[in-house]
């Protein structure tokens, strides 16, 4: 799909992927394993291959974020993959408790491909940033780091944005290096 392409999904498939993630969630609560996901009953849509993001919340606080930057699965069953791991798997917490299950607000998000950007600076990279619609991939020798759209939010401003990536990623906050690489992506909110 073109770079500018995000995928649309109808009521009815929206629907189908938060009642998969909860359910990942649930299951793995009385299981302790992660859910198997009927394809058969779904859309085409969704058995296509698809990479998403998984955030749980908790009266609009961080409990676990977890998800795919390229598509590997169907996408229904990387939205289930992602919601047991947000739940359960996210080293930043302890894995969610039965307790919680009722305060958890379920946010899904789902990836366009993510596209190399090219620049010759800092300054560069910063003009051609758009906030909050670039998801951003920042990688550098053996650091890793990504932000989603909705980030954003949090940090408005692109140097902001940018230098927070870099501490993400395990870098210093004035990191710069012909290196880097930075890619792009779109998401769409369930």
């Amino acid at each position: 799909m073109p770079f500018n392409e995000v995928k649309q999904f109808s009521e009815a498939e929206r629907d189908d992927l938060r009642a998969i993630a909860r359910q990942a969630i649930e299951y793995g609560l009385s299981h302790g394993t992660k859910c198997p996901v009927d394809l058969e009953r779904l859309s085409q849509n969704l058995h296509q291959p698809g990479a998403s993001f998984v955030t749980l919340q908790i009266q609009g606080q961080l409990r676990g974020c977890i998800g795919s930057l390229e598509a590997h699965l169907p996408l229904a069953q990387d939205v289930s993959d992602n919601a047991f791991n947000a739940a359960f798997q996210d080293p930043r917490f302890v894995p969610l408790k039965q307790s919680e299950l009722n305060s958890l607000d379920i946010h899904i998000s789902v990836l366009t491909p993510a596209q190399a950007m090219h620049f010759s600076s800092e300054q560069d990279l910063l003009r051609q940033l758009r906030p909050g619609i670039d998801g951003l991939l920042l990688e550098t020798d053996a650091h890793r780091g990504t932000f989603l759209p909705s980030v954003w939010e949090a940090l408005p401003e692109p140097e902001d944005f940018l230098r927070q990536l870099k501490l993400k990623a395990g870098l210093a906050p004035d990191y710069w290096s012909d290196d880097i690489r930075i890619s792009r992506y779109e998401t769409v909110y369930l």
